[in-house]
C-alpha cells in the first residue's frame, strides 16, 4: 500500500519507443493505469485505454502502418483541408507528414499543463507541401492524458506568412463501440447538417437523437461545445467537448463501403463510429502572425449518464 505517498512523475509517465517502421511513439500514463498513444507520423493518436486497459479508439485490423499512408483509425489530424473539398488530397497532408516533438513550445494555459501526461508536437511545411499549398505555418499540437484518464488534443495554428491564408480542420476521432446498430448520439437534435452522401446539401436533422441504420456522412453545422455518444451494449458513454471547432462530422461507412476500402474489414463497420470535432463549412482564415486553437476533450463515464445533464 502507500501509494499515496508517492508524487507522480508525469514526465516520467511518458515512455518513448518506435513503430515497425521505426518512427517514434510515445506513449502517456497516468497514475490509475490509462494510457494513449502518440505517433510522430501524422502527430496521429493510435491508442487510447481506461484504467482496466480497454481500448477506447478503433483500428481496422487492416490498417496500413506505412507512411506517407495514413493509418485508418486512432485520432488522424485533418488539416488543411477536409474531405475532398478542395485542391488537396483527401483530408490534407497533416495526417501523412512526420512530425517533429516540440522541446519549447509557446505556453499554453496553465490548467492545460497541470496534473497531466503530456506531449508537444510540431508541424512545418516542406519545400513539397508549399507547392501545393503555398502557405508558412507553424500547427503545434499538444496531446494530453488527465489524472481521470480524459484524453485532450490542443491544435494550435500560427500564420507566418506574409499574407492571410484559410483551412479547414477536423480531429477525425475513430470511437470504438460494442454495436453500430446500439448506438446513439445526443446533442445534435434540430441542427442544419450537410449531407455528404447528396453532394452537400443542407437538412435538418429531425430525430430526437441519432440512431444508424445505414451508411452516414454528415457535417452538423454550428454545433454545442459537448456531444454524447451513447454505447447501450457497453453501458457507457463518451462524452465529446470541444473549442474553437463550431462543426462535428458524423461518419460510418457500413457494409458496402467497407468493401470497398482496402485498408478496412468489411464487417468492422459494425464497432467504429466518427465523431470529430471539427471546422468546416466556414474555414478558418488567419492574417499573418494570427493563431487559431481547436480543442477536444474525451471522456467516457458509464451510461446512466443522460442529456440533461449535458445542458444541451
Amino acid at each position: 500500500m502507500g501509494h499515496s505517498a508517492v508524487v507522480w512523475n508525469y514526465r516520467a509517465a511518458t515512455e518513448i519507443t518506435k513503430d515497425w517502421n521505426g518512427i517514434n511513439q510515445f506513449l502517456l500514463r497516468n497514475p490509475q493505469g490509462a494510457s494513449a498513444q502518440v505517433s510522430l507520423h501524422g502527430g496521429q493518436v493510435t491508442s487510447w485505454r481506461n484504467e482496466h486497459g480497454e481500448e477506447l479508439l478503433f483500428t481496422s485490423s487492416k490498417a496500413i502502418f506505412k507512411p506517407p499512408k495514413a493509418m485508418r483509425g486512432g485520432i488522424p489530424i485533418c488539416f488543411p483541408q477536409f474531405g475532398n473539398c478542395g485542391s488537396l488530397e483527401q483530408h490534407g497532408f497533416a495526417r501523412n507528414k512526420i512530425w517533429t516533438v516540440d522541446d519549447n513550445p509557446p505556453p499554453l494555459h496553465s490548467n492545460d499543463s497541470h496534473g497531466k501526461s503530456f506531449i508537444d508536437l510540431l508541424l512545418k511545411p516542406s519545400e513539397e507541401d508549399q507547392k501545393g499549398w503555398p502557405h508558412s505555418f507553424e500547427f503545434r499540437l499538444r496531446v494530453s492524458l488527465t489524472i481521470d484518464g480524459d484524453l485532450i488534443l490542443i491544435s494550435r495554428v500560427r500564420n507566418i506568412n506574409g499574407k492571410p491564408f484559410s483551412f479547414s480542420f477536423a480531429y477525425h476521432t475513430y470511437l470504438s463501440v460494442s454495436d453500430i446498430s446500439e448506438v446513439r448520439i445526443e446533442g445534435l437534435e434540430t441542427l442544419d447538417y450537410l449531407d455528404n452522401l447528396c453532394q452537400r446539401e443542407r437538412f435538418t436533422e429531425q430525430g430526437d437523437a441519432i440512431t444508424f441504420e445505414s451508411e452516414m456522412d454528415r457535417v452538423y453545422l454550428s454545433s454545442p461545445n459537448m456531444i454524447a455518444v451513447l454505447d447501450h451494449e457497453k453501458k457507457r458513454t463518451y462524452v465529446i467537448r470541444k473549442e474553437g471547432l463550431p462543426d462535428a462530422v458524423v461518419w460510418n461507412p457500413w457494409d458496402k463501403k467497407s468493401k470497398s476500402m482496402v485498408d478496412f474489414g468489411d464487417e468492422e463497420y459494425k464497432q467504429m463510429l466518427c465523431v470529430d470535432g471539427a471546422a468546416i463549412e466556414k474555414p478558418i482564415t488567419l492574417k499573418p502572425g494570427e493563431e487559431w486553437t481547436g480543442r477536444l476533450q474525451l471522456s467516457v463515464v458509464p451510461s446512466s449518464f443522460c442529456s440533461e445533464y449535458l445542458n444541451l
